[in-house]
């Protein structure tokens, strides 16, 4: 892991100190501040990431979601896993400007290009309706996804932040799509307006949507790859905690609570108490085992629900000092286990089978749960689906004609 840290994220910091009148928050956050005005690496190392988890967390149980957001970016930055011009696109109001302004050149350009493609298309077909322009661009899209840019023989090398460049512009189909029917010398300004009158509030749904969904599909890919482990799951699902159900307020940036304690996904529940989240891998053969004609759990389900057993005994023995310290209830905290996928069972076991051995287990089961990674992406999918379709309705709604 290569730490990071700069001028800018101590700048972002703060600001962001200026966003909030908790004491606990502040508290943290001078912390922040001292570990970065050391000396001229700005804190760079493992103490500084901490302590921005640290702020995060806070912010959480203080119910400041958007702050803790904040902090767990930052940490990301820190610990080598954001890249700083992400993190100054969402915070640094000099970085914002520069974006707006690029934007702003890229969508008087993609106008530009849009009007000279339909005049093309005029040209050649005097007769061209509004359909025609749609197919055009349809088509235009479409092929976008089988070009690219190689180095060797024919090809251009180009830097990583051109590469960026170029990638940005392959959201000029959401903006083309707007243009008027027919070619006209107005486009640059319709495209002004188009910008000006976007709803900002779908406008983020729509990219909250578009995120979870690729959060989705990454952690699908690595459940129908064999060979990912544990860790590699683990990093789709980190800050991820909405493909858990909507009990969860947000997932903890401390992940220890005790000595001989590493959760790997501590979430908060809406009533402030802890939740445990133990990920084991999607490739268990035996996870549900057939002997004397019955369906029972293997080994290594056993094993795991052992494991967070301990870990709920540990946690309930030491509610006090982590409720003083942290802030989190751990008394009678809960579990959940994601482990396997029925495609990896084998015995001549069906998907049917291991979910009612599974339904069978919970159902006797109080403080620990265990599901597979297929009824988890199923779930998150069945979400997103819900969500997509609610927003679908509400775009669909046009706003009332004010009264004269």
């Amino acid at each position: 892991m290569a730490f990071r840290s700069s001028f800018s994220l101590l700048r972002m910091v703060e600001v962001a100190k200026e966003l909030t009148d908790q004491a606990r928050i502040l508290q943290r956050i001078d912390a922040v501040l001292r570990i970065m005005k050391v000396d001229r690496t700005y804190g760079k190392g493992r103490s500084l990431v901490d302590a921005l988890d640290d702020v995060a967390q806070e912010a959480i149980l203080c119910g400041d979601f958007g702050l803790a957001q904040r902090f767990q970016r930052f940490a990301g930055y820190a610990g080598g896993e954001l890249f700083l011009e992400v993190v100054e696109a969402y915070y640094d109001e000099d970085s914002q400007q520069r974006g707006e302004e690029l934007m702003r050149r890229m969508a008087a350009l993609g106008a530009d290009r849009a009007v000279a493609a339909l005049d093309v298309l005029c040209r050649d077909n005097p007769d061209a309706t509004a359909s025609d322009a749609r197919d055009l661009f349809r088509g235009i899209a479409q092929s976008a996804s089988h070009l690219g840019v190689e180095a060797g023989e024919g090809g251009i090398r180009l830097s990583t932040r051109e590469v960026r460049r170029l990638q940005q512009y392959g959201h000029m189909e959401i903006l083309l799509r707007s243009l008027p029917q027919l070619a006209s010398g107005e486009a640059v300004r319709l495209m002004g307006d188009v910008l000006a009158d976007a709803d900002a509030g779908l406008l983020a749904q729509f990219l909250e949507l578009k995120a979870r969904r690729a959060s989705l599909a990454a952690l699908r890919a690595a459940v129908d790859e064999p060979t990912s482990s544990e860790s590699a799951l683990h990093a789709c699902l980190k800050n991820q905690e909405w493909i858990f159900g909507g009990a969860y307020v947000g997932e903890l940036a401390r992940r220890q609570y005790t000595p001989d304690t590493i959760l790997d996904i501590p979430l908060l529940r809406a009533d402030g108490s802890l939740h445990v989240v133990e990920l084991k891998r999607a490739n268990v053969g035996t996870l549900v085992i057939r002997r004397n004609g019955h369906l029972m759990l293997g080994a290594l389900a056993h094993q795991a629900v052992s494991q967070a057993q301990s870990y709920l005994r540990t946690l309930d023995e030491n509610r006090r000092t982590i409720l003083a310290d942290y802030g989190v209830d751990s008394r009678r905290a809960s579990a959940t286990i994601v482990i396997g996928h029925s495609r990896y069972v084998g015995g001549d076991i069906t998907p049917l089978e291991v979910a009612e051995t599974l339904r069978t287990y919970n159902t006797h089961a109080t403080r620990i749960e265990v599901i597979t990674y297929e009824t988890l992406l199923d779930s998150a999918a069945r979400m997103l689906a819900l969500s997509s379709a609610q927003q679908d309705s509400e775009s669909a709604q046009e706003p009332e004609e004010p009264e004269a």
